[in-house]
């Protein structure tokens, strides 16, 4: 099975996230460090309506001035947008498999596409 973890390697949980993906056998892993290859607002777009989330639901407040710039109350086109601009902004860590699309918090609901 493939599957793509969009990746910060600073987080906790997207350390946990990738250890268990690495652990699985038969998975095919692609790893996309996101604050150095950043989302595309199309890439962005897709990976919400694949998980079913919108993009104020994957938005992180911890740690980045999000709140502060008014992005909690801000249109779903005005989220992604920042979160193209600054990877900073979208929670992690994002997966990706055959099965289906998670943001991975806690790193469990990753079990949920494999």
């Amino acid at each position: 099975m493939k599957a793509t973890i969009w990746h910060n390697p600073a987080c906790g949980t997207s350390r946990k996230t990738l250890a268990i993906l690495q652990e699985t056998p038969g998975i095919e892993l692609t790893i996309i460090e996101y604050l150095k290859q950043p989302y595309t607002a199309d890439k962005l777009r897709q990976l919400f309506a694949a998980a079913g989330l919108a993009a104020r639901d994957a938005l992180r407040l911890r740690g980045t001035d999000a709140e502060e710039r008014g992005l909690k109350d801000a249109s779903e086109d005005a989220i992604i947008a920042a979160m193209a601009a600054n990877p900073a902004y979208v929670e992690r860590p994002i997966v990706r498999t055959d099965k289906g699309v998670r943001l991975c918090r806690p790193q469990d609901v990753v079990r949920e596409i494999l």
